[in-house]
């Protein structure tokens, strides 16, 4: 075959189809026998795609089920031979015979169809099914005689198929063939001349067959023929053609027709057989024609898809040889007995949940081998599902997204594809699919609620968890691991940071500090949470903590207030009747709810027959009538405790003086201070003999004195000379009932007492004298007439300079709260006024000084005398009355003072000022001589008291 030139014939079209995944056809024709690796065409070129695309598209051929007899070749784009085509083999005797295949590429997917002819070669040469045929020809056999010779059989196809015969020699026999309508040959040797028995009893003949390639090749069958005696009728068949319809899947044993042929000849003459031809290949595997009846059976397998039609050859011959032929066409009948095959070209394991409508996930074909509408094919898928199945092409299908698609609501789907046809019954067939759908990060966690609230108790340990935020992202894997992020804000100009934080994996609140609920009793901040996707979503949440009160302060006094400098004492009249209000304790608590609930309990008492203590408002009152046996000192410690659990409590202790008039109260607690300061002196004087160093100490003390006598005298040359000098006392401002808050109205007046210790001597800033708490810490604060007697007695004239020490500071200026005041009180819309200057000071002194002088004189020897030194100092006791106007948490009671008090509290003041006025007018003359001011009025009680004092 190599030295035969070979011709390959491309033909070529493309054709642009209706629907886009199949791009194209290309056709070829090839010669068969062509060696392996041989170029079949340039598929690339031809189909106008590029190398790279054949690359990056993994481009591959699909057959199916047939032999894989090409192959490509996408570094070159070409179609190579990968096995070498036999076309007889391959189609037999169908024409044309054709390789359909399909090449498919991905990303995206492309179907191209290519088909290639096979063209027929010369090389098969005619053969016969037999070497020799042996004829037993009657000498009788007259011109004319007919004898049917076996047929040739050439697996060409066309010009490469059998042709004609030819038969050698030619002297007695001459061949006659002819054409039958499947367009083969009957092939028959004619008796041309008689035949002498005598003469030539056998005969050699040569049946010579031949096709039309180049070369020519040819097959021979050697035909012997023997000369016999006279049987000079040949059978005859009822027929020229016989023709029977079978159907496929016919059970084996059917009889499908039965042939007859007639001999007019007698005896053994007459007797005919049958036989059938070779001529056809495979007839004698599936039919059988019975010798003596002529019926003929099915015996094998008959299926329409391989083969609908059969031609079979028949002879009927006598004893004597004769013959006659004919031929029985066997037309097969389709059954529906094929179900449609499901191919899977290409498929899609997963796509993306954002994956657009009308993308391909599959490729198919699907083909029934059965004809007519038992090979027409539908199919479908299951129900909802989002996809659908399109048909590209002849048997070609695509499933392909239907709507879009969601991991959330479904990660998996398995697609049941179902291809059925036409038939009765109908015959299906199905495949399933199963696709995943892979995550893409289209959700934000999502908290749990859309705020979230909690409680600490406050000093809690730092680091403790709080609670919990949670929040879940129904996104997969990484799309769906949440962090969890403090957003930057601020608490009372703050970072949050540094109040709490969060734990980034688990969402848990930590506080980073111990929390004061009297500071901070609830703050708000927001938490993030952010999934780990590309680019990542988020949301957030809003977080309020409330703080909890826990009991953790102690009740505070506010009154009255407990210094170790001074000693105050609430004064009592012994006229007080049942239910007497002494004073009220005043205390508050910052702690909150029923920590902050106070009651109010007496634990010690001098006598506890006497006083008693509202259990919730802190009033102290009488509960008996006060009497002459009661004692002037009473003692009393209350008790504040609050309602925590456990309770804290406070202690304070309240001197009340029962007593009508000073003298009397003085004379009780001066014994008492000057004891425990004897106590105090002894004790120092111990500690300085054991010491061995009074020498020195008397000799400072002496030398201090002679300083200050010194300066003294100065002083007081200075004000003799300047005796003119205007002398303004200070005043501090008067309280105005502002507002209607029911804050009465007060005067406070300069008192200069005198004692035997010098340095016990204060002046003291006072409220008027009618208020019943009087200031005893060695120094007596006396009634103003009280002290103008003391003033005429006092024979002592010498003053000491004053000392800036009575002045209040900026945190002692008497407030509403016992403790500092705003920088500015009211007085009607007025501020605080300014302290006087130093000049009115030292005048303002001086005076007082005189009057102290004249009433050291009154109290006589070894009660009172004019101290060296003057340390002027104003006590916070002595601030306005804390009694007026005060509110007790839990109470709704109110220390007000009687109108009556406050006339004669007006009155007082009155007279007071005018005594003062008067001394300070007088003042030059005092020094060598002063008159008797005028003596108070003295009360029953008073004048009883100093009755007793006289006598003792």
């Amino acid at each position: 075959m190599s030295d035969r030139t070979m011709t390959r014939q491309v033909l070529l079209f493309i054709s642009v189809l209706s629907l886009s995944s199949v791009h194209g056809q290309v056709s070829y024709s090839i010669p068969e026998e062509m060696a392996k690796g041989s170029l079949v065409g340039n598929i690339a070129q031809d189909l106008g795609l590029d190398i790279k695309r054949l690359k990056s598209g993994k481009a591959r051929i699909y057959t199916g089920n047939s032999a894989e007899y090409i192959e490509l070749n996408k570094e070159r784009g070409v179609l190579l031979i990968r096995e070498k085509i036999d076309r007889e083999a391959l189609c037999g005797q169908t024409t044309p015979c054709a390789l359909d295949f399909q090449m498919i590429l991905e990303n995206p997917m492309e179907l191209y169809t290519i088909t290639i002819e096979i063209t027929d070669i010369n090389d098969n040469s005619p053969s016969f099914g037999k070497n020799e045929m042996k004829f037993e020809i009657s000498e009788i056999a007259g011109t004319g005689a007919r004898f049917m010779l076996e047929r040739a059989v050439d697996s060409d196809v066309g010009v490469n198929g059998l042709q004609t015969y030819a038969l050698k020699p030619t002297n007695h026999f001459k061949l006659q063939l002819k054409n039958q309508p499947d367009g083969s040959k009957k092939v028959e040797m004619v008796l041309q001349k008689p035949i002498d028995r005598e003469e030539q009893e056998n005969i050699e003949l040569v049946l010579t067959a031949m096709d039309g390639g180049e070369p020519q090749m040819t097959g021979t069958l050697q035909i012997h023929v023997t000369i016999q005696d006279a049987n000079d009728n040949a059978p005859v068949f009822t027929q020229e053609i016989y023709k029977a319809t079978v159907v496929e899947n016919t059970p084996r044993g059917a009889v499908l027709t039965t042939v007859s042929a007639s001999d007019a000849d007698k005896w053994s003459n007459s007797l005919v057989t049958y036989s059938t031809s070779s001529g056809t290949a495979g007839v004698s595997d599936l039919f059988e024609l019975d010798r003596d009846s002529g019926e003929l059976k099915l015996i094998g397998h008959i299926d329409y898809e391989k083969q609908k039609h059969y031609q079979i050859f028949i002879e009927a011959k006598d004893q004597g040889g004769l013959s006659d032929s004919s031929q029985i066409i066997i037309d097969v009948s389709d059954m529906n007995d094929n179900s449609p095959v499901i191919n899977l070209i290409s498929k899609s394991s997963s796509i993306p949940e954002d994956s657009r409508p009308n993308t391909v996930i599959a490729m198919m074909s699907v083909n029934d081998p059965d004809s007519e509408s038992n090979g027409k094919v539908h199919c479908g898928i299951n129900e909802n599902v989002p996809f659908t199945i399109k048909s590209t092409s002849n048997a070609f299908y695509s499933l392909v997204t239907d709507s879009d698609l969601d991991r959330e609501r479904a990660s998996e789907y398995n697609i049941s594809v179902t291809c059925s046809d036409e038939g009765v019954p109908s015959l299906s067939s199905s495949v399933t699919l199963t696709l995943h759908i892979s995550d893409v990060n289209d959700n934000a966690p999502v908290f749990e609620r859309s705020s979230y609230e909690a409680y600490i108790i406050e000093n809690n340990t730092p680091g403790l968890s709080i609670f919990t935020v949670n929040a879940r992202d129904v996104d997969w894997n990484q799309n769906a691991r949440v962090s969890y992020i403090l957003e930057d804000s601020s608490v009372n100009g703050v970072p949050v940071s540094s109040y709490v934080s969060v734990s980034a994996d688990s969402g848990v609140i930590h506080a980073v500090r111990s929390f004061d609920y009297e500071q901070i009793k609830d703050f708000q901040f927001r938490v993030k949470a952010q999934d780990g996707g590309s680019p990542p979503l988020s949301s957030n949440v809003s977080v309020k903590i409330m703080i909890q009160d826990q009991n953790d302060n102690a009740p505070q006094v506010l009154y009255p207030v407990q210094t170790s400098s001074s000693l105050v004492a609430e004064m009592v009249p012994r006229s007080a009747d049942v239910g007497y209000l002494v004073t009220k304790v005043v205390a508050v608590d910052v702690d909150s709810g029923q920590n902050a609930w106070l009651s109010y309990k007496l634990q010690k008492a001098t006598d506890r027959a006497l006083f008693e203590v509202g259990l919730q408002n802190g009033e102290i009152r009488t509960i008996r009538q006060v009497n002459d046996k009661d004692a002037v000192k009473q003692r009393l410690t209350v008790v504040v405790e609050d309602n925590g659990q456990p309770s804290r409590s406070a202690t304070v202790n309240v001197n009340v003086a029962v007593a009508d008039s000073f003298p009397e109260v003085l004379s009780e607690f001066t014994d008492f201070t000057h004891d425990k300061e004897y106590n105090d002196n002894l004790t120092f004087y111990l500690v300085l003999a054991l010491a061995v160093v009074s020498f020195f100490f008397i000799v400072s003390i002496i030398a201090i004195l002679s300083v200050k006598c010194y300066r003294w005298r100065r002083e007081r040359m200075f004000y003799k000379s300047n005796g003119n000098l205007p002398v303004i006392p200070y005043y501090p401002p008067l309280y105005a009932d502002v507002g209607g808050t029911g804050t009465l109205r007060h005067v406070y007046n300069y008192e200069v007492c005198g004692t035997t210790d010098s340095r016990k001597s204060d002046m003291k800033y006072v409220r008027p004298c009618s208020q019943s708490i009087i200031s005893l810490d060695g120094t007596q604060t006396l009634p103003h007439a009280q002290r103008d007697n003391l003033i005429n007695d006092n024979g002592d004239n010498q003053q000491k300079p004053p000392n800036a020490d009575w002045r209040f500071t900026q945190g002692q200026r008497p407030g509403p709260s016992g403790a500092g005041g705003p920088p500015e009180m009211a007085m009607g819309t007025g501020p605080w006024p300014n302290p006087p200057t130093e000049a009115e000071q030292l005048q303002a002194l001086m005076a007082a000084a005189n009057e102290v002088s004249e009433a050291t004189a009154t109290l006589g020897p070894g009660t009172m005398g004019l101290s060296t030194r003057y340390s002027p100092q104003f006590t916070l006791q002595h601030v306005p009355d804390y009694r007026q106007n005060v509110y007790i948490p839990g109470s709704t009671a109110t220390l007000t003072s009687n109108p009556q008090q406050q006339q004669q509290q007006q009155m007082l003041m009155q007279q007071q000022m005018a005594a003062q006025h008067q001394a300070l007018q007088a003042q030059p003359s005092e020094a060598a001589a002063q008159p008797e001011p005028p003596k108070a009025a003295q009360t029953p009680a008073s004048k009883k008291k100093s009755t007793k004092k006289e006598k003792k």
